[in-house]
């Protein structure tokens, strides 16, 4: 072989070997634990309030806080089955080190339906959110927030596994999938944020109380190129829905 050819050889080599190491994910891998309780109270045909709180601990499952979340917006029902919420949420994301923890501050605009099939019942929101997080430079927490915005896509189905429906003291299967979508001139790599998928088994005490265990699966991705966690984490949660209005 020539030695030109040669060292085009080399180089295409070369090429290809760098670009297949560009293209390597690196993926971290979590247990995690998720908690979390939400209720929606309604106080009259048209208004009420959504409240949702979350702890969810990390490493082993258990063995540190990692986040907590609180939401809370007004509720506006278009009808018993469609409904707009607007409001605010607190999260901080807990440091292990000497390094302060995270705030973030987001308001949160969402629709949310529902419909009650024959052996079914399915719940959807399209949910948009304007996050301010929180920035350490040099270990410490600046004035600076990073403004970014995400849209989430959820939809969920409630499985009952007697006749009857979704009814009081009836178990169900509960299977839900939810994905993230990240925007603004501050995101580059990460467009895509995550996609959750969960399956559990629930059990509805009462008309307004159930409660749902199970796992749920995350896959991230991290605004380093090529970089994502893989969550295995326990997943739950409580809903508890009321309703003030006079119904004499």
């Amino acid at each position: 072989m020539r030695p030109r050819i040669k060292i085009m050889f080399a180089l295409f080599l070369a090429l290809i070997n760098s670009t297949l190491l560009a293209q390597e994910k690196v993926v971290e891998y979590r247990e995690q634990a998720w908690l979390a309780y939400f209720n929606q109270t309604r106080f009259s045909d048209k208004w009420g309030l959504w409240t949702d709180i979350h702890l969810r601990f990390t490493d082993n499952y258990a063995d540190r806080l990692g986040l907590s979340i609180i939401r809370v917006a007004p509720m506006y029902y278009l009808t018993d089955q469609t409904r707009l919420t607007a409001g605010y949420a607190y999260i901080t994301a807990y440091n292990t080190d000497d390094n302060p923890n995270i705030p973030e501050h987001r308001l949160w605009q969402q629709i949310q339906w529902f419909e009650k099939k024959k052996h079914f019942n399915m719940m959807q929101y399209f949910r948009v959110e304007e996050r301010f997080r929180g920035q350490l430079v040099a270990g410490e927490l600046s004035d600076d927030y990073l403004y970014t915005w995400r849209f989430r896509y959820s939809m969920a189905l409630t499985i009952p596994l007697k006749s009857g429906g979704v009814a009081p003291k009836t178990p169900f299967i509960f299977l839900n999938d939810e994905i993230h979508i990240n925007a603004g001139k501050n995101i580059t790599n990460n467009y895509f944020d995550q996609n959750r998928l969960f399956a559990g088994l629930g059990y509805q005490f009462t008309n307004q109380l159930n409660a749902q265990l199970g796992y749920l699966f995350v896959f991230q991705q991290l605004t380093a190129p090529n970089t994502f966690v893989h969550i295995d984490a326990i997943r739950f949660f409580v809903f508890h829905n009321l309703d003030f209005r006079n119904t004499d």
